[in-house]
Parts: structure tokens; C-alpha cells; sequence
């Protein structure tokens, strides 16, 4: 027979006690919780030692992890941790005391409770709810570049969703892609699409003679290439050389080359779309101010 121990670490680290007795007894869970091996969450609700503060939160409430705690869970990017864990609660069941968390109510599917997570499209669609723009272009680009989401179920499940941040979760829907390959870069695409600045494409590929050189946003017809830096540095001399180099190529091709940073995309936006629009007005043959 499994010992408790081993029964939950099968199950995710928690269980019902039903689930637990089924396969060990009930006298096996409570000399496991005698010794401390696993400890009583909520009422009929057993996990290991030292499982996940958030998770613990939403068996305490008897919820899910949903919002940017689903999001966190699901590795998808975000600009600051929540303070207090989103938990969804089915519909149809009251808040009772817990670990301090933002609760929401909402129909939660049978496989979202028994994950204790809302599912990955449904995470998506959450975050707009609650997130400015970007931020949650940001979750929507990492989810469908996991694979496991599609855009057109994005766009469909966003369709038909109602109530708080449908304008903006349709917004996100729009113009999520699964081919960028940074949450800055995604940042950095939001400001674009909320300045209306069109033409640019995440992931562009340039035939530079030398080799083929891929930028973040490229802006075929201006053959501007915009790079969103990160806090990553070139980390030795044969990095930097070949970051010199792919510039350089860029440019003897004919490509005018932006680098944005993080404190940049972050904290000017404004300067950030103005150097855009000037940079692609000049090379199209744009008067500035026209």
C-alpha cells in the first residue's frame, strides 16, 4: 500500500481526504498528520509540507488560482507579482475566513477546480480584465507561443465573453501573436498598436547579404527594425563582437536600427513612440508633422 506522502505527491502535493483513504486508510492520514508529514489545509482537504503560499490560499478558500496568479502559475510574464492572491470562487459558493487574497466569483469548470487553476485561455481573458494594455498583451503573446493556446480560440473564447474588460480583452485578442519572443517586446508592440503606428512585424527576417538577420519589430517598407533590450548583457567579448556585427549588417543593408531598454519602454513611452513615428516618417518620406 502507498504511503500518504506518496499519494499526494502523485496528486500535486494535495487531496481530499476521500481521495486519501480510498488508496491508504484514514488511521495512515492521521498518523501522517500526527508526524507532521502532511498537514490539514482546510476542512477534508490534505497537502504536503511547504506547498505553494498561493495555492495553499486557494484550497484554504476553497477556489482556484485565477488572474495573474493563474498567469504566474502558467509562467506567462508579468510586470509586478501580485500582493495578494486572485482566487476565483464557483458562483453558487460564500467567502469564508482565509489567507488574505483579491476573491472573485465566476463558473469554474470541473477541471479548473481540480487543477486549482483556471485554465490557460481563461487566464488570458482574466488578466484583461484586470491589467492595462500591454501587460496583458504580454500574458496573451507567452500564452500562444506555449502552443498550447491558438488565436482563434482566443478570439473566439474573447467573442463570448461579457461583463468587466471585454473592450480591452478584445483589444488583446486582436493583436496577440504567438511570435514574440519577450514580454518587452511585447510591451514595446502595445505601444505601437495604442499609437497607431501600423506597418510594424514581430520576428522579421532580413536578407542582409551576409546572413539572415531576425529583429523584434520590423517595418518592411521604411526598413526600420526596432530591438527591445533587455536587462541581459553580452556576457563575453564573442557576444558583443557578434552583436556589432549583426547591427552593422543591418545598417550596410540599409536598415536604420532603434534599441529600446526597459527603463525606456517602461518609463517613456511617450519619447519611445515619438522616436518611432519620427524614425519611420523620415525614411518613408513623411513630413514630420504631416
Amino acid at each position: 500500500m502507498a504511503s500518504v506522502v506518496e499519494v499526494l505527491a502523485r496528486l500535486g502535493g494535495w487531496a481530499t481526504s476521500a481521495e486519501l483513504v480510498t488508496v491508504t486508510s484514514r488511521r495512515s492520514l492521521a498518523a501522517a498528520v500526527r508526524c507532521g508529514d502532511v498537514e490539514r489545509l482546510t476542512r477534508g482537504i490534505y497537502g504536503l509540507p511547504g506547498l505553494a503560499t498561493d495555492l495553499a490560499t486557494a484550497i484554504a478558500h476553497d477556489g482556484v488560482l485565477s488572474h495573474t496568479s493563474a498567469a504566474a502559475v502558467w509562467r506567462l510574464p508579468l510586470l509586478t507579482t501580485p500582493a495578494k492572491p486572485h482566487i476565483t470562487l464557483p458562483t453558487n459558493r460564500n467567502a469564508k475566513p482565509g489567507p488574505p487574497a483579491v476573491l472573485h466569483w465566476a463558473t469554474l469548470p470541473t477541471a479548473d477546480l481540480r487543477a486549482r487553476r483556471t485554465s490557460l485561455v481563461r487566464t488570458v481573458l482574466d488578466c484583461a480584465r484586470i491589467l492595462p494594455f500591454g501587460e496583458a498583451l504580454a500574458v496573451a503573446d507567452a500564452a500562444l507561443a506555449t502552443g498550447w493556446l491558438t488565436h482563434d480560440e482566443l478570439v473566439a473564447t474573447t467573442a463570448a465573453m461579457s461583463g468587466l474588460g471585454r473592450p480591452n480583452a478584445m483589444r488583446v485578442a486582436a493583436a496577440a501573436t504567438g511570435r514574440s519572443e519577450s514580454f518587452l517586446e511585447s510591451m514595446l508592440r502595445s505601444l505601437l498598436v495604442t499609437a497607431g503606428i501600423e506597418g510594424f512585424e514581430p520576428q522579421v527576417v532580413v536578407e542582409t547579404g551576409e546572413s539572415r538577420v531576425r529583429v523584434d519589430l520590423g517595418h518592411r517598407p521604411a526598413r526600420v527594425a526596432l530591438e527591445a533590450e533587455g536587462y541581459e548583457f553580452h556576457g563575453t567579448a564573442g557576444k558583443f563582437a557578434a552583436d556589432c556585427r549583426r547591427y552593422d549588417e543591418l545598417v550596410a543593408a540599409g536598415w536604420l536600427v532603434l534599441r529600446f531598454t526597459y527603463q525606456q519602454v517602461i518609463g517613456d513611452p511617450r519619447w519611445v513612440v515619438a522616436t518611432v513615428e519620427s524614425a519611420v516618417a523620415q525614411r518613408i518620406g513623411v513630413p514630420k508633422n504631416g
